[in-house]
């Protein structure tokens, strides 16, 4: 695919690397401010399922301790909490420049686990059909939307951005207002990858608050 800009205006859709840009090589870690240590713990690594791999102070904050989680593939997250700050679970309204939700990836042969480990904890959760991924929606202590997602077929990581830049021109080629699970499988077959779909159950396709 070519980097040159759209004719229509719109950034082109490329999984290629743009000239000129940072040589980066993946996403190191992402920084959310928490409320306190223990309320961020019982989610993160207790239900979640995240170990808890560092606890230091916040080198810009001494007073502030900063939690590092493994997300489950090396990529880590971290949260910047302090005693005697209370945990809000209210949703979050945000405005641009916030986060709007963090989505963490599951087997899709855990589905069931993973429903059976939210409602161990009390934890409502909303489950939708995505049309490309799946994915079910809860609230972390501080009402940050958290996604639970997994792929409708086994994408390898290394070729994920691939597949879905031309999942996105199959979808422009038949017109259809969102990228669907036909576009996908036939990214799949176009890139040689085997097309192994994942045993789904049907959901809703629509929105919905917890």
């Amino acid at each position: 695919m070519s980097d040159e800009p759209s004719t229509d205006g719109e950034a082109p859709i490329t999984a290629e690397r743009p000239d000129g840009a940072v040589p980066l090589t993946g996403t190191d870690h992402i920084t959310l401010i928490g409320s306190n240590e223990e309320d961020t713990v019982e989610f993160y690594r207790d239900i979640l399922g995240m170990p808890l791999v560092l606890r230091q102070p916040n080198l810009d904050a001494p007073n502030v301790t900063h939690l590092f989680f493994d997300s489950g593939d090396g990529r880590i997250i971290t949260f910047f909490v302090e005693e005697g700050r209370q945990s809000n679970p209210a949703p979050q309204r945000t405005g641009i420049g916030a986060v709007h939700h963090l989505a963490f990836r599951f087997d899709p042969e855990r589905i069931e686990e993973v429903r059976e480990r939210l409602e161990a904890h009390g934890r409502r959760y909303n489950e939708f059909d995505r049309s490309i991924f799946y994915s079910l929606y809860t609230s972390d202590h501080n009402g940050l939307t958290i996604e639970l997602t997994t792929d409708k077929f086994d994408i390898p990581d290394d070729r994920r951005a691939e597949v879905l830049a031309v999942a996105q021109r199959k979808r422009e080629e038949d017109g259809s207002e969102y990228a669907k699970s036909e576009h996908l499988e036939a990214a799949l077959e176009e890139l040689g990858i085997p097309v192994e779909p994942a045993d789904l159950p049907d959901a809703p396709t629509g929105a919905g608050g917890l």
